[in-house]
């Protein structure tokens, strides 16, 4: 085979291998919409017909709500120290330091309190749910479910699915106090702002929309975290490595999913 012909060739191999990984990428995706919408389908279902089991949802409940009152504690009181010292840092002697309460006021609620609760939630509540189902799945005790005539589905995904739209919103109203009150004592510390200062610039540019919005993107994210997860779990596959495999993809899969959407609520809803 001539060099121009033999090159030919191998431009022919390369279109179709990249083509082809182009369709199986498709293919995932639209494999995972689907099997998700299914999934989003048989749960409500299963809460129109009051099926699944309450006791498992009030269980799950405390483990996602009560259970992670500590870290999101944590987590909130760092947004709000670090957002009023940087804030601090950054504004001139021009600007009023009042202002400081409502940039820490407005970062927290708006962006700080929802995602960073939402990320630290992939890590513990997305993660144990994805490695729980997975275990069930690769043990075959989801197929024991199945040859009883029962519905895992609603019996193990429907509870954690609801019991994170429940907690979410309540777990991002801590956040936004605790980050609220932890930037005000941060911006009397390092700034030398007044409680009375900072809660004036707080109420001055404060909307009732922004906590319309801090609590939509709660129950956004409080759905699509368990979802996600859920949905993983039932699909894993291969042993212990196979539930070791799906729940680093699912954590991956759910942390983009956040920031995706979180980067489309301002064009959405803040225009």
């Amino acid at each position: 085979m001539s060099p121009p012909a033999a090159r030919s060739s191998s431009d022919n191999g390369a279109t179709r291998r990249w083509f082809g990984s182009v369709g199986r990428g498709t293919e995932l995706v639209f494999d995972h919409a689907g099997s998700i919408g299914v999934l989003m389908w048989t749960v409500l279902l299963s809460v129109a017909r009051l099926r699944f089991p309450l006791r498992e949802f009030f269980r799950q409940i405390y483990v996602m709500g009560v259970e992670s009152l500590p870290i999101v504690f944590v987590t909130g009181a760092l947004a709000g120290i670090v957002t009023s010292q940087q804030g601090g840092y950054q504004m001139t002697g021009a600007i009023p330091a009042y202002f400081l309460g409502s940039l820490v006021a407005q970062t927290v609620v708006l962006e700080m309190g929802p995602v960073l609760t939402a990320i630290v939630l992939v890590g513990r509540v997305g993660a144990r749910i994805t490695a729980e189902l997975g275990t069930m799945k690769v043990s075959e005790q989801i197929d024991a479910y199945h040859s009883l005539g029962r519905d895992p589905v609603v019996l193990l995904g429907s509870p954690r699915i609801l019991a994170g739209l429940v907690v979410m919103p309540g777990l991002v109203g801590f956040a936004d106090i605790i980050g609220i009150l932890a930037g005000m004592v941060a911006a009397r510390i390092d700034a030398g702002l007044g409680f009375e200062s900072f809660l004036y610039g707080a109420r001055l540019f404060w909307h009732s929309w922004d906590l319309f919005y801090s609590f939509t993107k709660a129950v956004v994210f409080g759905l699509a975290i368990p979802l996600i997860s859920v949905h993983m779990g039932f699909r894993t596959q291969g042993g212990a490595e196979g539930v070791g495999r799906t729940t680093t993809d699912a954590v991956m899969f759910m942390t983009l999913t956040i920031l995706i959407l979180d980067a489309m609520f301002p064009p959405l809803l803040l225009n």
